[in-house]
């Protein structure tokens, strides 16, 4: 599993200050809703979509109207995903992904809500999660529903377009990968073996609504917790934005770790910024040894692990 890249002693001594802060947070709140986005997976080696200041850091992803609309972008996709595809499915969870799924084996979390779409969460080992935006290893129909899993998929494009070759010339978020416009021309995109629709990967793009099931499931993981904690994500995109929202209309406190500048910055009550990975590692590793008795002494009450203070 891939970890900090940083000397143990350069990543301990940046993440200390903040670790703490959310150590002694999560001390105080013992039924926190996570919510993850992409800067959670950068240490497994998928790019993220935007600056420390929440701008873009490339040409916004593709979005429904497009992909279903017009028949390029439609060619286009696909040729990059299949370019990207291989990189994208050989990354692993990084320390972030295992301080999480730590903390829900301790039973701290009610639900992690992830926007990611690249399943290292469960690969992790966490089991309470909801896929906001969906997930790239699925591929569904979208005349008929039939679906199908990605590398399914992969080895049937290698099939359908013998001898096409792309070169990357630099790896992009979400599976994708920039590729020559000519390579793109000569793909042949792939279409459904039942019915011969179209195919599209099972996540929620730009423009599309994250189903309302889905949605609802995560509010009534919200209104469960006594506690946010927002983590790699500028919250840019309202459909992770508006649970912050609703965070601070339930009057629950919001932690937010982020490098970089946030759409919810106004609305928390804890602002940590640095490497997700090395912080959460260190708070949780020292939140997990508080929160265990000493030899031949008795376990602290639920009362002093939770407090009844808020921030």
């Amino acid at each position: 599993m891939p970890l900090d890249p940083r000397p143990p002693s350069e990543a301990s001594s940046t993440a200390d200050a903040p670790a703490t802060a959310l150590r002694d947070w999560l001390q105080r709140h013992r039924r926190v809703f996570v919510l993850t986005g992409a800067g959670v997976s950068t240490d497994s080696g998928i790019p993220d979509y935007r600056d420390a200041d929440g701008a873009w850091k490339r040409t916004p992803p593709v979005t429904w109207q497009a992909f279903t609309g017009d028949p390029a972008t439609y060619r286009r996709y696909w040729a990059r995903s299949h370019v990207g595809w291989p990189g994208f499915s050989a990354s692993r969870p990084n320390a972030a992904h295992a301080a999480l799924a730590g903390l829900e084996r301790r039973g701290v979390l009610t639900a992690l809500v992830t926007q990611n779409v690249d399943g290292l969460h469960q690969r992790a080992g966490s089991r309470e999660v909801i896929d906001l935006h969906g997930r790239l290893d699925r591929v569904v129909c979208l005349a008929c529903g039939e679906a199908t899993p990605r590398e399914t998929l992969q080895a049937r494009m290698t099939d359908a377009n013998p001898g096409w070759r792309a070169q990357a010339s630099a790896a992009a978020p979400d599976g994708d990968a920039d590729i020559d416009a000519a390579a793109v021309a000569r793909f042949a995109p792939p279409w459904c073996e039942t019915c011969g629709g179209p195919l599209k990967p099972d996540v929620v793009f730009f423009g599309e609504n994250v189903p309302r099931e889905r949605y609802a499931r995560a509010v009534a993981a919200l209104e469960a917790a006594d506690a946010m904690l927002a983590v790699g994500t500028s919250l840019m995109v309202y459909s992770g934005f508006r649970f912050a929202r609703i965070a601070r209309e339930r009057g629950l406190p919001l932690a937010i770790l982020n490098r970089g500048r946030t759409r919810a910055d106004a609305l928390a009550t804890l602002r940590l910024d640095g490497d997700c990975g090395a912080i959460l590692s260190t708070a949780t590793l020292a939140e997990a040894t508080l929160a265990e008795p000493a030899p031949d002494e008795p376990a602290p009450s639920t009362a002093t692990l939770s407090g009844a203070a808020r921030p």
